[in-house]
């Protein structure tokens, strides 16, 4: 690793270790917004999507026939069978790839995502798989003795409840956020070209770079482009609240990209951050170590980019 002027500005010039020490001591505990929960947006705009099927599924609660009340519905409303899986939180296409265990004595297994097509007749087994379903599911129960109110009101519950599992998601796109707020402010400061969510075609189209790419799909979170000294720089940026072993290969993936970019005349710049890293310290100063630029959000903000952007 070459030990650039950057690190003047923070003391640690040409010591490894000290710079290292410094990293790990510096990073950010949280990156969490409020805003990190639960996207509302996607959720009204979800449960808009079907709130007239719902609102058809309301008519069956509290009655007494209820089996043949939901039978009834769905053979006048075929599209009703579309919002069923969501009632037990769970998407129609996940269904395609999953067989409901319907007999546990005989583990006899079946493929169900077809009893909630709208195209697909509801007759003889069908019938009695979806009446399985309304029944073993639970539904029947909630609905006939009032415990749910309101179908749509109940399905904006499942979809908050749903939207959790994207909270990864979101602590990625915080960060880029983050990165792109601080280095584009940057970038504008000191006439440097950039670009968010670059890909082969954008950074072709903005520069005149043909980047050779390891994955036909890869999106850099950033690049930057310094037309003095016509040098590219592509940023990848990421947050780890939490370990994992996960983190390990991570480390060695950066490692791999960075020597691939290198061999393009390329500079990759990792800016990683969070106290996941403390459960894979070890793994991380190997990175730290093997490449030119890997730096947290603490040194971001001390202006550890000047030098090389510059």
């Amino acid at each position: 690793m070459k030990y650039l002027q950057h690190y003047k500005e923070i003391g640690l010039e040409n010591n490894s270790n000290l710079i290292f020490d410094y990293f790990m001591s510096s990073l950010t505990e949280s990156i969490v917004t409020w805003d990190y929960f639960v996207d509302f947006e996607k959720v009204k705009k979800n449960v808009v999507a079907v709130e007239k099927e719902l609102n058809l599924l309301n008519v069956l609660i509290g009655k007494k026939d209820i089996e043949r009340e939901f039978i009834d519905l769905i053979m006048e409303y075929p599209k009703v069978r579309n919002v069923l899986p969501i009632l037990i939180a769970i998407r129609n296409n996940k269904l395609k790839d999953l067989k409901i265990t319907t007999d546990l004595e005989n583990l006899t297994s079946e493929d169900v995502h077809v009893l909630f097509d709208p195209k697909i007749n509801v007759a003889g087994k069908n019938q009695q798989l979806l009446l399985k379903f309304f029944r073993d599911s639970g539904l029947k129960e909630i609905l006939m003795d009032k415990t749910v109110k309101n179908l749509v009101d109940y399905c904006f519950g499942v979809e908050v409840g749903m939207d959790t599992n994207a909270r990864k998601n979101r602590t990625g796109s915080l960060m880029e956020k983050i990165v792109e707020g601080q280095i584009g402010k940057f970038c504008k400061k000191n006439g440097i070209q950039y670009c968010p969510q670059a890909t082969k075609s954008k950074i072709k189209s903005l520069w005149g770079v043909d980047v050779e790419l390891d994955k036909t799909n890869r999106i850099f979170d950033l690049a930057a482009y310094n037309n003095t000294t016509h040098k590219l720089f592509l940023f990848e940026t990421n947050f780890y609240g939490g370990g994992g072993s996960k983190l390990k290969s991570t480390a060695g993936e950066y490692q791999y990209l960075n020597d691939f970019l290198g061999k393009q005349g390329i500079s990759l710049i990792w800016i990683t951050d969070g106290l996941g890293w403390t459960a894979a310290k070890k793994p991380l100063q190997e990175t730290f170590v093997h490449n030119e630029y890997v730096f947290n959000l603490d040194l971001i903000k001390k202006g550890v980019l000047k030098e090389v952007l510059l």
